[in-house]
């Protein structure tokens, strides 16, 4: 696996209205899961959000791309049919909508995710005026991950590069795991949960992790 990355992780998390008519998220889902044959895009899924461990924010539904290069992800953004969908199945049942974008630190091993494989996306939002040493600190926790917690498959990390959507968000990670049975199995690891949370925690003014299973197509 190389070192270096130039792959853009694009994750978007919708909070669909209370009372919207299950026939028009169903709708929105599809048509986003319709861009994944849009030329700059590499991966792309949506679905429902299983699991939201935030306080702040309550997350119903997630879209996570991936992309060759921020130019990429310029086109992917500006294509007519990905604004449509936008503006037509998206804006209308949604009441809050954020989005980070990050380069990967590594290049993904499997850059198309498998349905069925569990995703987590963490965000984190860190204290003011800490220098970029402490955001490399930080980094480095989130990159060990993989080797501490065995059931993931990949994962990568980085700094948003994408400030207007983001909330003041500024470091986000995906996690991968086989299936949500492995996600569970690490998190029973409460020990070494709690260890990797306390070398951060003074570092960290608020998170939001966000679990979702990548559908198959006959789900869709």
């Amino acid at each position: 696996m190389s070192s270096s990355s130039s792959t853009i992780e694009h994750v978007v998390l919708f909070k669909v209205k209370p009372d919207v008519d299950s026939s028009k998220v169903n709708t929105m889902i599809t048509n986003l899961n319709g861009l994944v044959s849009l030329d700059p895009v590499l991966h792309l899924t949506a679905g429902p959000v299983i699991r939201t461990g935030s306080s702040l924010f309550t997350f119903t539904h997630l879209l996570h791309s991936r992309y060759n290069s921020k130019t990429d992800l310029d086109s992917y953004s500006q294509n007519p049919n990905h604004l449509s969908v936008v503006r037509e199945t998206v804006l209308p049942i949604c009441e809050d909508i954020m989005a980070v974008d990050w380069v990967a630190d590594r290049t993904p091993s499997t850059m198309v995710l498998p349905p069925g494989s569990a995703v987590r996306i963490t965000f984190l939002k860190l204290k003011e005026n800490l220098g970029e040493e402490v955001k490399d600190e930080v980094l480095g926790v989130i990159k060990g991950l993989k080797e501490k917690f065995g059931g993931i498959e990949q994962i990568t990390c980085g700094e948003n590069f994408s400030p207007a959507r983001a909330k003041g968000f500024s470091i986000a990670s995906i996690a991968i795991f086989k299936g949500v049975k492995e996600m569970e199995e690490a998190d029973s690891n409460q020990e070494l949960v709690k260890l990797q949370k306390e070398k951060v925690k003074d570092y960290v003014e608020s998170a939001i992790a966000v679990d979702y299973v990548v559908p198959s197509a006959s789900s869709l």
